[in-house]
């Protein structure tokens, strides 16, 4: 049996960090995906789809040390499904990538400001 996923896609969020009791370090990011194809009549169209990855400890460092918004990861890992109650008694369902290994592909791009465009007077 095999759970394994790999993702390519643009980083969504400044990724967060936190600490468990035990000192283990814990990075989450939001992650794009998007797919394009032409629909029945014949437009091309473009879905995204949006992944929480998690990442622990030395992966997690890493993330959060180059993981910009907009820069562009391959995350390979594992798909983890949970299940818990809310505080209305409401049973909630959550699914997560939880990464293994993570490949910095892209850097964000700077956003470049550019001078207004002079006009001539006539």
């Amino acid at each position: 049996m095999k759970n394994t996923v790999t993702l390519v896609g643009f980083v969504g969020n400044t990724p967060e960090v936190r600490e468990t009791r035990g000192n283990a370090t814990i990075t989450t990011v939001s992650l794009a995906t998007s797919r394009s194809f032409k629909d029945s009549e014949g437009n091309r169209q473009t879905e995204t789809e949006w992944h929480r990855i998690t990442c622990f400890n030395g992966i997690g460092k890493s993330v959060a040390e180059h993981g910009t918004k907009g820069a562009m990861f391959m995350v390979t890992g594992r798909i983890h499904y949970s299940k818990w109650t809310d505080a209305n008694g409401t049973d909630r369902y959550g699914c997560e990538i939880i990464a293994e290994q993570v490949d910095f592909l892209a850097k964000a791009k700077e956003a470049t400001k550019e001078e207004p465009t002079k006009r001539r007077s006539k």
